[in-house]
């Protein structure tokens, strides 16, 4: 069913891309869920299901894992609340199904700080709705699956009077509408018992293969800076002890939060100005083991293994050649040696192989080769962290859409110390780097790079993909756009012009530099007399005009201000 579900967004997966309201070819809603859930269809197709929890438990293991971008980690949240709704079960019945579903709407409010309603969220829980009155009436999953589908896509055409941005762009929301292919997908299989064929090739050999689409910007994400790291486990009084007061307490206190009940045990994580509170409440539900409570995630040091290189202990052990003298002696075996891990690593997400230098000339040990068109997955990103011997490890995301990817993993990687430093571009990575002093420690390097990143002011030229209107500006298809943040803020029909105009919006009176990374899209030539240009024009006012190759698709130029 879910697999059928998966196909039917994947062969529509454009078409959600092209629902986002930025006219940009950056965002990828529909990418992004098709991806995250066909990581999830290859699965249940190569491996062997038994019952109905063990069937939802690797929907939410490999959703949770593949899931790329915002909308593909808030997906994989759904797949978690349903594996929790049908744990324990060997087969459910229609009402199960319905309240799982349920389960998985609330598990996805709970995984977003602010939940905005029009969105995705309101879909799924009034997809939900439908399903649980039908079942209390009648005890057939199709005509569950069915209402599911009906409330689901009429609370889908709502979205655009619930935010304003879809009704001026006169689209529904992206992420809805992903949800909703998947449901009808799913309700499609139920009706004729077919599997929906994807159109790009066999689920089982074929569905890693999948090939992104450009598409537009997603509405942003808000990161909210809390103090402390605190983290610990509590061991129930009582098994089976609800934690629902707890996770609604302590929600508004931080951000980051992750409440993981296991029945017998509840694993805590969570940034917050007010750990005392955290822990008076955490303390209503049983003993509290494994606690601490870090500056900024200072957390505890441990080695972090390589999973994919072999370490020079793992070579010591390899066999050596057969010595063809037999009558040679023996050497006696070599030590073996620990590769003790070093005090800081750094992980970064970017697209241009020019910029992938820079980074790594800055000391960046691993860089994920991404972000504008191909959002990394969480396990990309866990799987990189994987790949550095550090005490603490930063990450960052360098995209808006790849945060909340990026402290998933962090979530993931439970012993390790990992920070995710919420950069939405490659301006403020590379800001961020240049605080960087590894003579503090990494409370102090996080609190430096958190305000270096306060400091750049970051805008971004690309093309309109789609005729739209939005803010009362009318952009046309190929129209030059001038982004700053998550907002356009200068159009026009030249590249020059707008990189002009959109450099008025940054500059004030404080700024010093001014940077000009150049896509691949721009000869040096081109690059090189904008900054001229652009010298002469701030001369009177003493910036230094710096431009650099960055060979970034999508994006003409990226400027920063400083």
């Amino acid at each position: 069913m879910f697999v059928s579900g998966a196909n039917n967004l994947y062969n529509n997966k454009k078409l959600v891309d092209d629902l986002n309201v930025f006219p940009v070819p950056d965002g990828d809603t529909g990418t992004n869920m098709s991806l995250t859930i066909t990581a999830m269809a290859k699965d249940l197709l190569e491996k062997e299901t038994v019952s109905v929890t063990k069937t939802a438990d690797l929907m939410s293991f490999s959703t949770l894992r593949g899931a790329r971008g915002n909308s593909g980690v808030i997906l994989s949240q759904f797949f978690r609340g349903i594996s929790r709704s049908l744990k324990g079960k060997k087969n459910c019945t229609s009402l199960e199904f319905a309240t799982a579903l349920k389960e998985g709407a609330a598990a996805a409010y709970k995984a977003v700080m602010k939940p905005t309603e029009g969105t995705i969220l309101t879909v799924a829980r009034e997809a939900a709705t439908g399903a649980e009155l039908a079942a209390a009436v009648e005890d057939d999953i199709v005509s569950v699956l069915t209402a599911a589908v009906e409330r689901g896509n009429k609370a889908l055409a709502y979205t655009p009077e619930q935010l304003p941005a879809l009704k001026q762009a006169g689209v529904v929301d992206a992420g809805g509408q992903g949800w909703m292919f998947v449901l009808e997908g799913a309700l499609e299989y139920l009706k004729t018992g077919d599997i929906i064929k994807n159109e790009n090739s066999v689920q089982s050999d074929k569905a890693d293969s999948v090939t992104t689409q450009k598409a537009q910007e997603k509405i942003s994400v808000e990161d909210i800076k809390f103090r402390y790291c605190t983290e610990f486990i509590v061991e129930k009084s009582k098994s089976g002890l609800d934690v629902s007061g707890f996770r609604n307490a302590i929600s508004p206190k931080g951000d980051c939060m992750l409440v993981i009940d296991d029945d017998e045990i509840v694993k805590v994580h969570i940034h917050t100005n007010h750990p005392g509170f955290v822990l008076e409440e955490a303390i209503k539900l049983g003993e509290m083991i494994n606690l601490k409570i870090d500056n900024m995630k200072h957390q505890h040091k441990s080695l972090i293994e390589n999973s994919d290189e072999k370490t020079s202990e793992e070579k010591s052990n390899e066999v050596e050649p057969e010595v063809k003298k037999a009558e040679k002696p023996k050497k006696a075996p070599r030590p073996k040696k620990t590769v003790e891990p070093k005090e800081f690593g750094f992980v970064a997400v970017c697209a241009g192989k020019n910029i992938v230098t820079i980074l790594k000339d800055l000391g960046v040990d691993k860089v994920i080769e991404g972000g504008q068109t191909m959002n990394p997955s969480t396990d990309d990103i866990l799987k990189a962290i994987n790949k550095i011997k550090a005490n603490t490890i930063f990450v960052f995301p360098n995209n808006k859409n790849i945060i909340m990817a990026a402290q998933q993993a962090a979530e993931l990687a439970e012993d390790k110390n990992i920070v995710v430093i919420p950069t939405k571009n490659v301006p403020q990575c590379i800001s961020a780097m240049m605080a960087f002093n590894d003579k503090k420690d990494a409370q102090a390097n996080e609190t430096a790079m958190s305000k270096a990143i306060e400091s750049v002011k970051a805008g971004q030229i690309t093309y309109a993909v789609r005729d739209t209107e939005i803010d009362g500006m009318e952009i046309k298809k190929d129209d030059i756009l001038g982004i700053v943040g998550s907002d356009i803020s200068v159009v026009g029909a030249e590249r020059d012009d707008v990189l002009d105009a959109l450099l008025d919006n940054l500059v004030d009176e404080d700024s010093e530099f001014i940077t000009i990374y150049y896509g691949k899209d721009i000869k040096k030539s081109e690059a090189e007399a904008a900054a001229a240009r652009l010298e002469e024009k701030y001369s009177d006012d003493e910036i230094e005009v710096t431009v650099r190759r960055g060979g970034q698709p999508v994006y003409y130029y990226i400027v920063s201000v400083e």
